[in-house]
């Protein structure tokens, strides 16, 4: 067998608290697309920093050895000018400069300190070209899909000469066209040499592109699977990540259903900018109580722009038809109105628009009530606290204390936070717009526990998802939305992924 290109022998990493990594084991061999595998918080992205020197030499204990030699890096850019490159999951791009600026950024080419702009702009369709890329490199990168984002980053990454290519969640956010092109662009990048290395939670696509499967579990090595022996699929993968067989993916439900919760007729929404543009055309849809209502569609179909402009008209130039929560009709004219009238929005891009990433846990879960919190013109802080703790527990958010930052916290930990702020306005409708984006399957399961429990408590919960299976698994009655028109709607027992799919895609105009 021919020497590996990376070995990672006896890591460990403490932070303040907290033993993230203990003692773990990696070995990739070169040329092969390498998948790692672990429930949120399990330690993947910190194994990761530290290979990349995020987290410099000295700062853990264990021993990396790259090529065949030891290394002791002790920042991002001795670990590039060796040729090992890390994409986050979050972007570190710029988006007010072009794609070729992006490119090149700290890494310029220059003659006696002066860049010149015609060579970079030359390198950089050439790299672009390398990983499908047509736009011109003069694009800001603002104007570009996030799919195109990510080919922004590996096309970087070429340009430092790598030789293993790092990404997290490099999927989590595209749609299936794009995730297919940058898998398929792995494989590419893996014939010419490029060794890779993989975090992902959709474990489809690792089984589709991987040679080997390393899984960690609470900080440790538990194994890795050899894909190319067989016998390794999804079921194999999440035994080893949770630590037992989840026979079911969704918890048992029996739903009790009510009286109708929240009713919308008529509802049609223009767009923000242009005016004239009909979004979301003449949407008759209903949420009872106990009930859980899906939302199919395609990226683009309307979904989020639909829930955004129930939701305190959040989204939308202008909007008609009429709204009615428990019998009673909603005029909404903001947020504030509608978390009021006892509806809550949980957005897909809990990190943007869910978090304040500078707060800790406590602050979080308290943002969207402070009214209950105030004591006359101050908050009370010991009342702030015992709520705080009591999500901390119901919800299992796994941190040491709810002082710690969320910033720190993993994907699935940082959306049970946002469930618990919005859980706090005691809402009557709750919406959920990809409340598992980014999420391992263990903490899926909880996720979907608790918007059960909401529903037995006689909630209405609305749920918008890219993912069919959990759709079919979770909800009680599923709208197919196409071109801002409703097109279908499914009971349980009807709905397949293929009948979901048909209406998904259908004609709406």
């Amino acid at each position: 067998m021919a020497e590996p290109i990376l070995e990672m022998r006896g890591i460990t990493k403490r932070f303040p608290g907290v033993l993230a990594l203990d003692d773990v084991t990696l070995t990739v061999q070169r040329g092969a697309i390498h998948a790692i595998c672990g429930e949120n918080g399990a330690g993947k992205s910190t194994l990761m920093k530290v290979l990349s020197g995020v987290y410099p030499h000295g700062s853990y204990d264990g021993e990396i050895v790259f090529e065949g030699k030891p290394i002791e890096f002790s920042n991002i850019r001795q670990s590039e000018s060796a040729g090992v490159v890390i994409i986050h999951q979050e972007l570190a791009l710029i988006p007010e400069l072009s794609i070729a600026e992006n490119i090149f950024l700290g890494n310029e080419t220059s003659t006696r300190g002066v860049i010149s702009w015609d060579e970079a702009n030359h390198r950089a369709i050439e790299l672009m070209a390398r990983v499908g890329l047509r736009e011109n490199p003069l694009t800001p990168v603002k104007h570009l899909g996030i799919g195109k984002q990510q080919l922004v980053e590996i096309a970087k990454a070429l340009s430092k000469e790598v030789k293993l290519l790092i990404l997290d969640e490099p999927t989590a956010a595209l749609n299936d066209d794009d995730s297919t092109h940058l898998l398929d662009l792995l494989k590419g990048l893996q014939g010419k040499g490029i060794t890779s290395i993989m975090i992902s939670h959709k474990l489809n696509e690792i089984e589709r592109v991987s040679d080997a499967i390393t899984i960690i579990r609470d900080g440790r090595t538990i194994e890795t699977l050899d894909v190319s022996a067989g016998d390794v699929d999804e079921d194999r993968i999440i035994r080893g990540m949770v630590g037992r067989d989840l026979e079911h993916r969704f918890p048992d439900h029996a739903p009790s259903i009510g009286e109708v919760l929240l009713e919308v007729r008529d509802w049609t929404v223009m767009h923000p900018q242009d005016h004239s543009r009909v979004v979301i055309k003449d949407v008759d849809l209903a949420v009872r109580h106990g009930e859980i209502v899906g939302i199919a569609g395609l990226m683009g179909a309307g979904r989020t722009e639909l829930a955004r402009s129930i939701f305190g008209r959040s989204y939308g130039s202008r909007t008609q038809g009429t709204m009615r929560l428990d019998g009673k009709e909603l005029h909404l004219k903001s947020v504030t109105d509608a978390i009021k009238a006892g509806i809550a929005y949980v957005s897909e891009d809990r990190k943007g628009l869910g978090l304040n990433l500078l707060d800790d846990i406590k602050t979080s879960i308290s943002a969207a009530a402070l009214d209950k919190l105030r004591r006359g013109l101050t908050v009370d802080e010991r009342e702030e606290v015992v709520v705080a703790e009591r999500y901390r527990t119901s919800f299992n958010i796994k941190a040491p204390t709810i002082t710690a930052g969320v910033r720190k916290l993993s994907g699935g930990n940082q959306q049970k936070v946002v469930l618990s702020k919005w859980m706090y306005t005691d809402p009557q409708l709750l919406i959920l717009d990809e409340p598992t984006r980014g999420i391992d399957v263990g903490a899926k399961f909880e996720i979907y526990g608790i918007i059960q429990s909401l529903a037995r408590e006689g909630k209405g919960v609305l749920v918008i998802s890219s993912e069919l299976p959990e759709l079919l698994g979770l909800c009680d009655r599923i709208y197919t939305l196409a071109e801002g028109v409703i097109t279908h709607e499914f009971s349980r027992e009807d709905a397949t992924q293929e009948s979901l799919m048909r209406y998904m895609t259908a004609d709406a105009r």
